[in-house]
């Protein structure tokens, strides 16, 4: 089973980032992190088909049987990194398969926002996207970066969610 994390921040540093890679380490997951990814501004023209980066993203797409997106909350919103992304991609890369959602916010009370367009833009790419959804906010995370004992419990009820409807629950085993 091939389960795609998109890190939607445009940051090298930053906890996006590291929620991305700390999940991949407990599935079987790659991560296209948007941080080392050079996509041009989508237009929509065919000649953007050719670019290397473009071409990259779709095969991996194309392969994957579930996707976990990670944005951080910008101005309300998910990154335009991420959405600038995913407005390369179209229906076939996303129709039924189940796709998590997740959001790191800056402050107490942001996440929720991204997490909604997010969850738009997955209707209309006819994502499968699960029911529960994740926001890490500055408390989720301990001085060294790990995650929190409270954050860590939800990541594992998250998880195992999202591999139910994946139908890997049995074969994964998720380490929480």
């Amino acid at each position: 089973m091939n389960i795609l994390i998109i890190s939607g921040t445009p940051r090298k540093k930053g906890r996006t980032r590291k929620v991305a890679y700390t999940l991949s380490s407990r599935l079987p997951a790659e991560v296209i992190d948007l941080s080392d990814l050079t996509l041009p501004l989508f237009n929509g023209e065919g000649e953007q088909d050719r670019v290397s980066e473009v071409q990259w993203l779709r095969e991996l797409s194309n392969e994957a049987d579930a996707f976990i997106w990670l944005s951080p909350e910008y101005h309300n919103g998910m990154s335009g990194a991420l959405k600038n992304a995913l407005d390369f991609l179209n229906i076939d890369h996303f129709r039924h398969k189940p796709t998590l959602l997740m959001s790191v916010s800056g402050g107490g009370k942001g996440g929720i926002n991204s997490i909604n367009q997010m969850r738009l833009v997955g209707r209309g790419l006819h994502a499968m996207v699960v029911p529960d959804q994740l926001i890490f906010d500055p408390d989720s995370f301990k001085e060294d970066g790990a995650f929190t004992a409270d954050i860590e419990s939800r990541v594992t009820q998250v998880l195992r969610e999202f591999t139910h409807y994946a139908g890997l629950l049995p074969t994964l085993g998720v380490r929480g």
